[in-house]
């Protein structure tokens, strides 16, 4: 079961919704249904869901329906149509106390302007909404200042807002969202407002704290890159309608349709290609089995000169070049006395950009390894040839 699932969800501002729907159905462009109706169509049939522990981007330019969705959520706007269900509860059709229940314990919100209170410490932001639940003091400091420890700002929790710059204000509104401890976390463009440096921090300390905390993250951004950079998968948005839903590769790669591709036709691919994406597999001698011929035998064959040694698990213990078979195998001693540990490790994740300047200085190709074991490797030619290939596509385009 999807932690949110979001069904037929629509919002209609004004009073001739009726037609307005009708209009839409017809897929008469807003601007047309507001001049004959006075009716805005804000969100128009929407249909997504998101996974527990998954960070769901939704993006759009100024105007695209982004912001009014987030707040359809958790109703601080409410639906003309549709349903809205968390853990299989419809929250569209809670009354006001089962929603002030569910906004306390499983969402909370993070918003562009920080939202923090100028007379209250860095301690008692970060604790208030835990205040309003109506959590011991004790106890909810205690959370507040874990909070703030995760964020790395326990040491100003004693300042005031003012004492602080944008960036670590914006984290203190996000420790303040983490204390209540939700399910789910709704931000609606939380870093805009900060400057390109801060803003990227800002998206690395989101990652760090979601590698550990595992929320259910819905994020609303106009930024392209933010989005590729951050979301597990990505909903974009034009007119109150979602374009396409996927992952940033998906995207890049499959446009639905001419909107699409023209959003994300300026993207540097080369930050979006990962080392999983360009990765060859690995030729390989499991030194808890094989000796000196068989690794000699097997770089003939494959025409190599060097192999990666794993052992029976498949992790990572180092390489085996042929010379050091060849010196195993004249003093008659293992492969593994012969073993070089000097292997450069890069995670699956990494982003062919950031690949380029670690193997243009490497001697060996580079070891793709999660959680210690070997997946593939990466040579110099792939991502030369994924470099290549990105140039030639934004040519074309």
């Amino acid at each position: 079961m999807a932690k949110v699932e979001v069904k037929k969800l629509t919002k209609i501002f004004g009073k001739k919704t009726q037609t307005a729907l009708e209009m839409m159905q017809q897929h008469q462009p807003k601007t047309e249904i507001l001049k004959k109706t006075g009716a805005t169509v804000g969100v128009y049939d929407v249909n997504f869901d998101v996974k527990e522990g998954e960070i769901f981007v939704i993006m759009g330019l100024s105007g695209s329906g982004k912001s009014t969705l987030i707040r359809l959520l958790n109703r601080l706007i409410e639906p003309t149509a549709g349903n809205i269900y968390i853990d299989g509860e419809d929250v569209s059709q809670l009354n006001k106390e089962e929603l002030r229940e569910v906004r306390r314990h499983k969402i909370n919100m993070v918003f562009q302007n920080f939202g923090l209170f100028p007379q209250r410490t860095i301690l008692e932001n970060t604790e208030y909404g835990l205040e309003v639940r109506g959590v011991p003091k004790e106890e909810r400091q205690k959370k507040a200042e874990q909070a703030l420890e995760n964020s790395g700002l326990l040491s100003f929790k004693d300042q005031y807002p003012n004492q602080l710059s944008g960036g670590m204000q914006q984290r203190v509104g996000l420790a303040r969202a983490l204390a209540n401890d939700p399910e789910i976390l709704l931000m609606d463009e939380a870093f805009s407002a900060l400057d390109p440096l801060i803003r990227r921090e800002m998206q690395d300390e989101l990652l760090e704290l979601q590698a550990s905390v595992q929320k259910t993250i819905i994020f609303i951004t106009h930024d392209l890159n933010e989005a590729l950079r951050i979301g597990d998968r990505i909903a974009l948005m034009k007119d109150g309608e979602i374009m396409q839903i996927g992952t940033g590769e998906e995207i890049l790669t499959n446009p639905a349709n001419e909107y699409v591709r023209e959003f994300v036709e300026e993207v540097d691919r080369s930050k979006v290609l990962t080392a999983q994406n360009i990765m060859v597999p690995a030729l390989t001698t499991n030194i808890e089995v094989d000796g000196p011929n068989v690794a000699l035998t097997r770089m003939r064959s494959e025409e190599v000169s060097m192999l990666m040694a794993v052992d029976k698990k498949r992790h990572l213990k180092g390489i085996i070049t042929a010379e050091n078979a060849l010196e195993a195998r004249r003093q008659k001693r293992p492969l593994t006395d012969f073993l070089d540990e000097n292997v450069t490790t890069i995670d699956k994740d990494m982003l062919v950009n950031d690949i380029f300047n670690i193997i243009y200085d490497s001697p060996t190709p580079l070891a793709v390894v999660d959680n210690g074991k070997l997946r593939g490797v990466v040579i110099r030619g792939s991502v030369i040839e994924a470099l290549a290939e990105t140039s030639e596509v934004s040519e074309h385009e």
